[in-house]
C-alpha cells in the first residue's frame, strides 16, 4: 500500500538492516523493517533520514514488523537536520507524540499538527515556542485538559490570573488565596498560555516573544508536565543541558 509517512529516527539491526520508526498518517506509528539499509548503494538511503517526509510503499502488517518497498515522493526538513537547536526541539515535539499515542493507533489529526510544527521549525520560525504550543494542546492526549479559557472558580475572564494546579488551569485574582502554592505566573505568561491553547498552527505565519518570557513559559510548562502529567523524554534532557549553553538574547520582544 501507499502512505503518508515522517521518519522519527532510525536504528540499527543486525549486521545490515535497519529499523526505522515512521509516523504515518494511514496506519498511525510503525516500526518498519528494512533490509540491506546498511550496504553501500542502498537505493533509498536518503528517502530513510529522520526528520524525512513523503509518500512510501510498503507492507503494513498487524502485527510485527511492516516493510517497505519503495519511496515515490519524499522530502527532507533539511534545516531542521543541520540546525542543533532545530533539531532538538523537533525530536522533542516527536518524543512527547511518540509517548502520548500508542504504536498502530490511528494519529488523527496529530498527523497534520506533526507536520505543519516541524514545517514551521524548519522554515525558521521560533522552535522553542513551536515546542509550547505543541505541549499545551498535547496535554489532553495525557489525560489532562487544563482550563485555560476563564476562571475554574467562578469563571471571570476579566480579572488577572494564575495557574493553579490544584484546581487543574486558571484562577483569577479573587480566588487567588484559595492555592497558595499557584505558580505565580505574571501575566504575559498567562496570555500565551491561553493563546497556545487555541492556535492553530496552520496559520500561523510569524513568532516574536521576549526572550523572558519564553523563559517564564518553559518554567511553567516544565513544572505542569512533571507535576501533573509525569512525562520527561530524553530529548527532553538534552533541550535542558542546551539551554544552559545559551547566552540572554534579549533581541527578540513581544
Amino acid at each position: 500500500m501507499n502512505f503518508h509517512g515522517i521518519v522519527m529516527y532510525q536504528k540499527e539491526y543486525r549486521e545490515r538492516d535497519m529499523l526505522i520508526k515512521f509516523f504515518t498518517q494511514e496506519a498511525g506509528k510503525r516500526m518498519f523493517f528494512i533490509r540491506g539499509a546498511k550496504k553501500r548503494g542502498f537505493k533509498m538511503t536518503a528517502d530513510l533520514l529522520p526528520f524525512t517526509y513523503g509518500v512510501y510503499v510498503g507492507d503494513i502488517r498487524e502485527p510485527g514488523l511492516s516493510f517497505i518497498n519503495a519511496a515515490k515522493d519524499t522530502t527532507n526538513f533539511t534545516k531542521i537536520g543541520q540546525d542543533i537547536s532545530k533539531n532538538a526541539y523537533a525530536t522533542y515535539i516527536m518524543s512527547l507524540l511518540d509517548m502520548a499515542i500508542p504504536d498502530n493507533q490511528l494519529l488523527g489529526s496529530w498527523y497534520p499538527r506533526l507536520f505543519h510544527a516541524l514545517s514551521l521549525i524548519n522554515d525558521g520560525l521560533d522552535e522553542a515556542i513551536i515546542a509550547n504550543i505543541f505541549e499545551v494542546q498535547m496535554m489532553s492526549l495525557f489525560g489532562v485538559e487544563p482550563n485555560l479559557r476563564q476562571c475554574v472558580i467562578c469563571g471571570r475572564t476579566d480579572l488577572p490570573f494564575d495557574y493553579s494546579e490544584s484546581y487543574g488551569g486558571l484562577l483569577c485574582q479573587a480566588h487567588w488565596h484559595l492555592d497558595p502554592n499557584r505558580l505565580d505566573l505574571d501575566q504575559r505568561t498567562i496570555y500565551y498560555l491561553r493563546q497556545f491553547s487555541a492556535i492553530d498552527l496552520t496559520k500561523l505565519k510569524t513568532i516574536s516573544v521576549h526572550e523572558e518570557t519564553k523563559q517564564h513559559l518553559r518554567r511553567a510548562l516544565d513544572m505542569i508536565y512533571s507535576d501533573t502529567i509525569g512525562v520527561y523524554p530524553r530529548s527532553k534532557r538534552f533541550i535542558d543541558q542546551m539551554t544552559k549553553w545559551k547566552p540572554l538574547d534579549n533581541s527578540k520582544k513581544d
